[in-house]
């Protein structure tokens, strides 16, 4: 039997979290014609999260593949890259173990990608889903939590200017990242004492350098699941933090060599300026303000982004 949609779900230590998921996805409907399975990438869990897919594999849809995959090399990036090795489907959904679907989330998927055949991949609204009330102006920084609410219209994004999807909810063309993405990737996501990003964007800016598009779909909705733990304050400075160390880096991603020192520099002086107006506006407040102090981690994040990406190519 031919697979026209691969659900794949990256995770580690994901036992807990994992019984919801499958249960979102035990609920979908609209896939009379669509044929489809399930790929969950293990990720070196130190807790029984095969175990919990052993026994969904026992009970599971009859007509849905449920495979389960260990991948020993640590890191996002590598679990990513093994399940879309795995997968049988022309079209790959990403969703984090945390990331809830709509019961319509594979369906309203499947007819976007036909209907943008141009659409190298595409996501749509993540939803913040919290255990406690968010701090006052969270929404300026929602994004490092992979929350992305853009609106009712459908538009592609502008991988140019690193506006991208995050992949807690990304569905992929296979034929648009084997052909594109290298096997060994730069950025490969939080790893211990390592919280830099990135390593989502890379993807789909190799994606986009084809020529592929990359688009928002709003009737795509997800719902990220955010514990308390997440809103602390020293998770969100480090996760502001490790979003900007990533900057530069998918900056020389599409770049041609001549490029690469005046975008190191352009990163560098743009990074300079934004840390020291955000210390202008916000000067005193950074231990009270924890929007304005995660911004301002992010902006030197970038900033040190530009001598990270010299350490690894002295030439430049």
């Amino acid at each position: 039997m031919s697979i026209d949609f691969t659900v794949a779900i990256p995770t580690y230590n994901g036992a807990s979290r994992l019984p919801k998921l499958f249960e979102k996805l035990r609920q979908q409907i609209g896939l009379d014609q669509i044929s489809w399975e399930i790929i969950v990438v293990d990720n070196n869990s130190t807790d029984n999260t095969a175990q919990v897919v052993h026994e969904y594999q026992g009970n599971w849809l009859v007509d849905v593949p449920l495979t389960y995959i260990l991948e020993p090399q640590q890191g996002a990036a590598f679990a990513r890259l093994r399940a879309v090795q795995a997968a049988q489907g022309e079209l790959i959904g990403f969703l984090d173990d945390d990331n809830l679907p709509n019961p319509d989330w594979i369906a309203q998927a499947y007819t976007f990608a036909q209907e943008h055949p141009q659409a190298g991949a595409f996501s749509g609204q993540i939803h913040g889903d919290f255990e406690v009330e968010p701090p006052e102006n969270f929404q300026r920084i929602q994004a490092f939590l992979a929350i992305r609410e853009h609106g009712s219209t459908p538009h592609q994004f502008e991988p140019q200017n690193l506006r991208l999807p995050p992949a807690a909810s990304l569905v992929v063309r296979k034929k648009a990242w084997c052909e594109t993405v290298p096997s060994c990737p730069t950025l490969t996501g939080k790893l211990p004492g390592v919280m830099i990003q990135g390593d989502d964007y890379e993807p789909l800016l190799y994606i986009y350098k084809a020529g592929w598009e990359i688009w928002y779909h709003p009737d795509l909705h997800t719902y990220h699941q955010i514990p308390h733990w997440r809103l602390e304050r020293d998770y969100l400075l480090s996760i502001s933090r490790g979003c900007g160390l990533a900057t530069c880096q998918l900056r020389m991603v599409n770049a041609k060599p001549w490029q690469k020192p005046l975008i190191v520099l352009r990163n560098f002086l743009g990074s300079l300026r934004r840390v020291v107006l955000q210390l202008i506006k916000y000067r005193g407040q950074f231990k009270t303000n924890l929007i304005a102090a995660c911004e301002m981690e992010f902006f030197w994040g970038s900033l040190l982004s530009s001598f990270l990406v010299v350490k690894r190519s002295p030439s430049l």
